[in-house]
Order: C-alpha cells, then structure tokens, then sequence
C-alpha cells in the first residue's frame, strides 16, 4: 500500500515477500479519472493470475512482471509532481503476493514463483484472496478506496476464474480488456518441435529390418569372404564346368566323391559305403577321406560336367568359410574387427596351403574355429575378458557342437585331430573348474543347461565320428596292407627348413624359393611356410598385444609343439612327439602327412597376430581421438589397414587350373560292370569322374591304397583280349571293356587293339574314341 503522498512511490506491501507493480510507461494514454481505481485493482488481480499463462520463471527473488497482460494497460493517476501517481490498494499487493506461488498443470504456469501446485488449487486460491480482499476494511486503504470496490473485486475474481476455466477446457485464455483470445503460450513453443514420426507400413518395417541385416557386421563380414575368397582363387570359377585347381586326378576323385554321396543318400542310402567304383570291393566308399558332409551339394546336378562345376564352388567357399570362421574366432576371443580380418586371411590364405590346393578335403578346415568360435561365444568364455557367466548361452553350444560334427564328417585327415583336440580341450576346462572349486570353497557357476548342451552335443560329436570310423575299420580288416608305418611317416614328414619354404603355387614366394624347394625330398607336403609377415605379427603380439602375457605364452608354446608334431619323425625322430600318437591314439595311424598338422601351427600365429594389431588399432584410435585437429586421424586408421594389405597379397596364388578330360562317348551308355584300359591311379580317377554319368559300377578307382585284386586285374589285363583276361574278367562279373584309343600308344593294346575276338566269344565295337568289347 502507499501514503498517497507525491515523493513516496514505494509501496508498503502487507505480504511477506516485496512486490513492485509495473509502473505506466511514458507516453501512455491519460489516467481516467479516479473512480475507476477501485475496478482497476480488482482487474489486477484477476490479471495477476491469469498472466501465469504470459509470463517466464526468471527466479525466485524476482519481482513478478505480467508482461503483455492488462496489467500493463491499468489506468493510473498522475501525481503533482508530473510522475505516475501509483494506486495501489491492498487487496493488489496480496493479490501480487499470491502470485509468487506457480500453478502447473493443465498448461498454465505462473512467473516468478516459489511453490508449485496444480491448476485447481491456484484457482481455489486466487479466489480465496479474492474474497478476502472483498472482506477488507476501510482502514486498510490509504487512498479512500471503499470496501464495497474490494467486494466487487472479489465478484470480478470469481467470474474471471470461471471464464478462465472455460477458456482452458478451450485451450485459450481470456484477455481482460476486451475478451479477445490469443493462443497458449506452450502452443508456440510446440511449433519448434519435430513432427511426430509416422507409424512406418508393414513393407516399410520389413524394408528396415533388411537394412539393419545388410549393414550387421556378420552380414559384411560373410560378404566380404565370399568376394574375398572369388578373388583370391581366381580363375576358379572362370571356366567352373571345365577346369580344376592344380591338377585333374585328385580333384577329379573328390568331385566323383560328392556326386557319389549325394545321388546315393537319395537313390539307396543303405549303400553309400558299397560305391559303384573298385568293384567288386565292399566298403570302397571309404578307401579315402569322403566329403560326405558336401552330400547336399551333391545332390544337384547330374553328369562329369556338374561334378566338376559343383566341385569348383565348394573349393571357392571352402575358402569362405575358413575365412569367416577364423574371423569369428579372433572375435570371440576379444580380438577386434582388423585384427580378426587378419587372423581370417591369414589363416585361410597361408602360402603352403596353396600347395593344397587340389585336397579339398584339407582346405574345408573352416568348421574348425567356427566350431571354436560358437563354443566359446556358448560357455561365455573371451581370451580377452576371461569367463563372463552371464553370457553363457546353451544354442550357441549345441550349434558349435553341431558345427564340429559337420567337420568330422568331411573327413579324418583333418578331422581327426580336431577330435582329439576338443577330447583335450574338454578335459582341461574340467580340471579347471575342479581346482578353482578346490581352491576357493566354490564352483564356478556352470548352469544345467549348459551342462545338458555339453552332453548332448558331445555325444551327437562322437556319435558322428563313431559311425565314420566303422567303415575304416572294415576296411582295415579287410586290407591289412593298408594301414601307415613309420616308415611311410618317415617319407612325408618335412625338414625345419620347410617352415620357411613356399610352394611353387605362391605368387610372391614361388619362384625364389625354386632351390629350396629342390633339397626337399617331397616337396608338395614339406613347403610349410606361413607367411613371412604372418610370422613377424606373430613375433610382435608376444610383445605388443591384449592379450595376457600368460595367454601369448600359451600361444606360443602352442605353436612350438604343433611344429614340432609336423615335422613327424624328423624331429628327434618322433620319440617324444609323433610316434607315441601314432602308435598308441585310435585312429592316428591312417595319417600319413605330419606337415598337415600345420594348419594349428596357422591358426595360433594367426591368433597373436590379431592380438597384436588389436593393440595397435585400439592405440591409434587414443591418438587419433587426441588430436587437434582431427585430420590426421583417417590417416593413421587407415595405416591399421596396411598389414591386412600385407598378408593378403602373401597370400595371392599361381595355381593352374588345367582343362579336365573329356568323357568318352562310350562311357555315356556302356553297360556296367565294366573296365576301361589303360588303368592306373590316375587314369581310374578320371574313369570315376566320368561315371557320374548313371553311376554303373567300374573296377577302376583311385585312392590313398590300391586294392590287391585291383592290381591283379591290371596285370592280368595287360594281354588283353586273349582267353586268360576274358576268362579272369567274367569271373569277377565284369560285363564290358572300354578301350581309350587315345591313350593306348606305348602300351601292350597298342598291337592288340585292332586283333579279331570271334574266338573269344566276345564281340567288338567302335564308339567314338573308344573300342567297346562286350563280354
């Protein structure tokens, strides 16, 4: 309240807490005339409230300023000395006052406030003060404002509450001059907000969804070592119908191997080990590893033409997946993407294992640490962060198991100390848990799906591996002959300068290591060379790596041992590694290459060279983070590249890719069983090749041993046709003979071919290249 006097303008507020009315501007219209005071403060009242929806929290100790309301409009009377004359009643400074306390809710809010309540109680409010401020007596005004202008004030308050509810149900407010409408102040704040997204159509969310899947890094990681794996077996699938990598004679048997299973297991599965070749031998099927796991493959297509073209697409993603699996392996471990991709080229494309190019049963190694891989991902286990239980997952379990079996079934050379390896693996991590057990009191949580998962999967792995052990069992008892010595061990097993000796198939190596190559007594199996940059990764992740010092240690003793397995019985003639495997381990004693063991030796360098550009990437980004600017950052990421660049182009192949024999007219109809001449190993796995064609039962055949009646029926044939080979051959059921024109020069039927076979009882017909001789 003021003293009304000219000099005094600050008011004397009755509240607890200092207010200031906005004082009228210069060049306001005129006051009207002084009755009208008493209207005005009630208006301001009214107005002090509703400027809630007009006004900004500045702060609490600020005075309230109901800028842009028709407080601003008050008339008010001039003073004497040409100032504002501020008519100020009581019921206004309270009413002032009560506008310290903010109403929310409802999309009202109050300036300059204290407490916050809701909407309905600072309209309860403003009508409590407006009452009263009706109740006032006329001693409280210093200007001769009467009671009866404070009970009006408190009708117009209520009035005003109600109009304002109604305008808020509206989502407006009313202006107290002349009851225009303006919109709330939230609505032109909501004009900077984002519009709200659509929902996206079921074709939309589908779209999305395959997005996501192409840009997964699984996704471009599969990508990636598809085109990798095109490029880096070129011209593979340039003429696939018609060439074959490195040569045609064992890569020729392998095709016949997954044309066999794949038409068998859906014509008779019952007869998959009994094969249409080496007949009439029992269990020829498993005179050599099978690929019996590619038998789906197997079943598309039909003919010598398909075989050879279903064969150049396994041996491409053969490579694949090898890539892929070491890749998710390093991942699994901890290693990151750069690193895995190194230890996945690295593993895949390792220049000795072009020498093998034409074993495809060697190069389908990816089962191996994808099986790892999934294992590892299932028990929650990282080389990087230790065992996680909280990551355990029993389906990545069942799927590595699942995953190991598949590999087992593509044959033993590679398969075999697969099995022993996990057979180890499985014994440690439980002598593991035991002593960590014994050691604190407590067991490490396990899970008892996890342990199902084990079980299962561990017995669906040996069951597998049991079931394709039995037929080289048969085998073995049936042909005594064909088991390993140590001396076969002795010929294959290669010297230490073969770790560092390339095959002639090495783009990069080949042709220097000429010499070396030279000395070796067997040199497609004794050129074992990793990679000379795969090997300076490796000697760099012992020292620089994420990996745990005791975890690189383990690595490299790992890769000591493995080398020194593959050196067979050239390292201290075997005593104390190869020779107790191989006369003591089920099964070790079919293998007869030690240096294939060096696929581990690959593996683990391949594992401390991620560790090592792990390291080196994880630090390149700390520097590239800390630089300002930024620029040289993309530069120094994209030197992390560099040994990736490095060990593919180690990796890049001079394999030929010659052109496969064509099959014989005669053999596309020529009754079985029969015999084509000249027959040898590598003859008969052309003839085995060709016999895709219907699959009519040969003699010939091609495999890690020769069948004893098989070279029985290439000595007695040698004279054919005479009476003694007619009468051997209709003893063993054999029905026809083809003779290849072609390949007759230098041999015995050079001058037999053409001699007349009436006595013989037999008869004789020229088929294209070929003579047919029906028995």
């Amino acid at each position: 309240m003021t003293t009304g006097q000219p000099g005094n303008a600050r008011p004397t507020p009755t509240d607890d807490t200092p207010s200031r009315p906005a004082p009228t501007r210069a060049g306001d219209p005129p006051a009207p005339p002084a009755p009208a005071a008493a209207s005005t403060s009630a208006d301001t009242t009214v107005t002090a409230s509703s400027s809630a929806d007009a006004t900004v929290d500045t702060g609490a100790d600020s005075p309230s300023r109901a800028a842009g309301t028709p407080a601003a409009s008050t008339e008010t009377p001039t003073a004497t000395n040409g100032r504002p004359k501020l008519d100020v009643t009581k019921d206004d400074i309270a009413t002032a006052g009560d506008t310290k306390s903010a109403t929310k809710g409802d999309g009202t809010k109050a300036g300059d406030t204290k407490n916050a309540t809701k909407a309905g109680d600072a309209k309860a409010n403003d009508a409590k003060n407006a009452t009263k401020a009706g109740g006032a007596k006329d001693g409280d005004t210093k200007d001769g404002t009467k009671a009866s202008g404070a009970k009006v004030a408190a009708k117009d308050a209520a009035q005003g509450g109600a109009v304002k509810d109604a305008d808020e149900a509206k989502g407006t407010k009313a202006d107290d001059a002349d009851g225009d409408t303006k919109p709330v102040e939230a609505d032109r704040w909501e004009a900077f907000a984002s519009a709200p997204e659509p929902r996206p159509s079921r074709l939309g969310r589908a779209a999305r969804a395959v997005g996501r899947l192409l840009v997964h890094e699984w996704t471009l990681a599969t990508l990636g070592a598809l085109a990798l794996a095109v490029l880096m077996t070129w011209p593979t699938l340039r003429y696939p119908r018609y060439t074959l990598p490195q040569d045609h004679w064992d890569p020729s048997l392998q095709a016949w191997q997954m044309a066999w299973s794949g038409h068998i297991l859906l014509a008779d599965p019952a007869r998959l080990w009994q094969s249409n070749t080496f007949f009439p031998e029992l269990w020829s099927f498993a005179f050599s590893d099978t690929l019996l796991g590619y038998a789906p493959a197997g079943m598309l297509g039909s003919g010598p033409e398909d075989a050879v073209l279903r064969y150049n697409i396994m041996f491409v993603l053969a490579h694949a997946l090898a890539t892929l699996g070491a890749y998710a392996l390093a991942r699994q471990l901890g290693a990151g993407r750069i690193g895995a991709a190194v230890a996945g080229v690295g593993y895949t494309y390792a220049p000795w294992l072009l020498a093998q190019a034409g074993h495809l049963h060697v190069l389908s190694n990816g089962g191996i640490p994808l099986a790892l891989a999934m294992l590892a991902r299932g028990h929650g286990w990282s080389l990087r962060h230790g065992y996680r239980p909280e990551r355990r997952h029993d389906a990545w379990v069942y799927a590595g198991w699942l995953v190991a079996a598949w590999q087992i079934s593509l044959g033993f050379g590679i398969g075999l100390p697969f099995a022993y390896f996990l057979a180890g693996g499985v014994l440690v991590v439980a002598v593991l848990f035991g002593v960590r057990r014994l050691r604190s009191g407590r067991a490490l949580p396990f899970g008892r799906r996890l342990l199902v998962a084990d079980l299962v999967g561990g017995v669906f792995f040996a069951g597998v591996g049991l079931l394709m052990a039995l037929p080289y069992f048969q085998v073995t008892e049936l042909h005594p002959y064909a088991e390993r010595t140590i001396r076969d061990i002795s010929i294959f097993s290669p010297p230490a300068s073969g770790f560092v000796t390339a095959p002639a198939e090495s783009r990069i190596w080949g042709g220097l290591h000429e010499g070396a190559r030279a000395a070796l007594p067997w040199h497609p199996e004794m050129t074992l060379l990793p990679g000379f940059v795969l090997y300076a990764l490796a000697i760099g992740g012992l020292f620089f790596s994420v990996w745990r010092l005791r975890h690189r240690l383990l690595l490299l003793v790992g890769v000591l041992v493995t080398m020194a397995f593959a050196m067979g019985t050239r390292f201290f003639d075997g005593t104390f590694t190869y020779v107790p495997l191989f006369e003591h381990a089920p099964g070790w004693n079919a293998l007869r290459t030690p240096g294939r063991l060096m696929l581990w030796t690959t593996l683990l360098l391949a594992l401390l060279a991620a560790g090592a550009i792990t390291a080196l990437t994880d630090r390149v980004r700390e520097l590239a983070a800390q630089r300002i600017p930024s620029w040289p950052g993309p530069w120094l990421r994209m030197a992390t590249l560099l040994p990736l660049l490095l060990v593919t182009l180690e990796g890049l192949n001079a394999t030929p890719h010659p052109v496969v024999p064509a099959q014989p007219a005669a053999m596309r109809s020529a009754e079985g069983p029969l015999l084509v001449l000249p027959s040898d190993q590598s003859t008969d796995q052309h003839v085995m090749l060709w016999s895709t064609s219907g699959f009519p039962d040969v003699v010939n055949g091609g495999s890690g041993f020769t069948p004893r009646q098989l070279d029985d029926v290439r000595r007695v044939s040698q004279s054919f046709p005479d009476q003694t080979s007619v009468d051997y051959l209709r003893t063993l059921g054999v029905r026809t003979v083809v003779l290849l024109r072609g390949q007759v020069p230098g041999t015995p039927w050079e001058i037999t071919i053409n001699a007349p076979v009436e006595s013989l009882g037999i008869t004789r017909q020229d088929v294209g290249d070929a003579v047919v001789y029906r028995l």
